[in-house]
């Protein structure tokens, strides 16, 4: 009798608990009383959980809070950006299909469409950026998708979304937009005419270089359906505390992403006034190509990143690096720490000479992930950097 009341007691004061965060749900298996708990899990699907692969309070809090901020139908979580990107195309694609990619884009992202995906039945092409607007050349009987960023990868290109979708339509096309540049603070590609929408939570939602993670948010049923199907089929689920780590990261975003867009406008035209330094690519300086269309689409916010070419000469980049101070080389980005990364060594390596060379994608490219440090702070780690070169 005693033990039971003790139980008793446990449980009411249990009851009586009301975190003001999502507790860590760090299970693999939930349980059921018994049969009839079962099936109605069936039934009445998102009214309890079975097992983490298929879903958790945890990573569902997570697709819940970016599906609001895309203004989605729904969003599922996987692993990382790029199972996110296998979910979506595998979800719209079977063998035989035809898939289109924007030519600019990131070189993972490229190596999982050419080296993967065409072993599984699938046919890429990628359209040149100069007849992005114009797909009807490219277009098959079996086409079903096209593939693009919102901000590319990485000399930041910014693509029309109403326009891109108006083709898409048009061609009866799926539109998917890889949208981990801009985030949704800065644009809405649903809202703009895109199908599903891409991140790789790794970068800006997570926020801080600490969570490996994925998501597609969806405007239709039947995309968010399959989706779900992929990722629990695949084995593409992310697990329960990267999803709540990701969740308390995107508390901040928008803080976060004002501060990264200030930080990167202040050093892209810095860089810009540099001897030094041959080109800046940052949608925030007047002289970029689609700088209005960057100014609209983005609600007066260009991002946190951006890319830079000194000359040619490998050794003038390593020199650079190794005179950084606060400034670190790391191949990922958009942490609240600033970083450098060297797209022809790292995220573009995959890509032939010949592509890297049409791309832009030069030995004296650099990319910046400007994070939230005070910016005078970072001008002058550059400033005695560039003083080495």
């Amino acid at each position: 009798m005693k033990i039971l009341l003790t139980l008793a007691k446990l449980f009411f004061n249990m009851a009586q608990i009301h975190p003001k965060t999502t507790p860590i749900y760090q299970t693999s298996v939930f349980t059921f009383d018994d049969l009839n708990a079962l099936e109605l899990y069936f039934a009445e699907p998102g009214q309890s959980y079975m097992y983490s692969r298929y879903g958790n309070p945890n990573t569902e809090e997570l697709a819940e809070e970016v599906n609001k901020l895309e203004e989605g139908l729904g969003a599922v979580v996987t692993s990382s950006g790029m199972s996110a990107i296998l979910a979506a195309v595998l979800a719209i694609c079977k063998a035989g299909d035809h898939v289109l990619c924007a030519e600019e884009i990131y070189g993972g992202s490229s190596a999982l469409l050419t080296q993967e995906l065409t072993r599984m039945g699938l046919e890429v092409t990628f359209v040149p950026s100069e007849d992005t607007y114009t797909l009807a050349g490219y277009v098959k009987a079996n086409t079903r998708l096209l593939l693009a960023e919102t901000m590319s990868n990485p000399l930041l290109q910014v693509l029309d979304l109403q326009r891109l979708a108006a083709q898409t339509r048009a061609h009866g096309l799926k539109l998917v937009i890889d949208n981990t540049f801009a985030t949704p603070v800065l644009t809405k590609p649903l809202g703009l005419g895109a199908d599903l929408v891409i991140h790789s939570v790794t970068k800006y939602l997570s926020g801080h270089s600490d969570v490996t993670a994925g998501v597609v948010v969806c405007k239709e049923a039947g995309d968010l359906q399959r989706i779900t199907q992929v990722m629990r089929t695949y084995g593409l689920n992310l697990s329960p505390f990267e999803g709540w780590l990701a969740a308390r990261g995107l508390k901040t975003l928008r803080l976060r992403m004002r501060q990264h867009c200030n930080n990167a406008l202040a050093i892209a035209t810095y860089l810009q006034n540099h001897p030094k330094v041959e080109q800046v690519w940052y949608p925030g300086l007047e002289q970029h190509a689609q700088h209005e269309l960057a100014r609209l689409q983005g609600q007066g916010m260009f991002g946190g990143m951006l890319s830079f070419r000194i000359k040619n000469d490998s050794e003038a980049v390593n020199r650079l690096m190794q005179a950084l101070q606060q400034i670190v080389f790391a191949p990922s980005l958009a942490g609240v720490s600033t970083s450098i990364s060297y797209p022809l060594g790292t995220s573009h390596r995959s890509l032939s000479p010949q592509q890297q060379q049409k791309l832009g994608i030069t030995v004296g490219l650099i990319r910046l992930s400007v994070g939230i440090e005070e910016p005078e702070e970072l001008i002058a780690d550059l400033e005695q950097a560039l003083a080495s070169i």
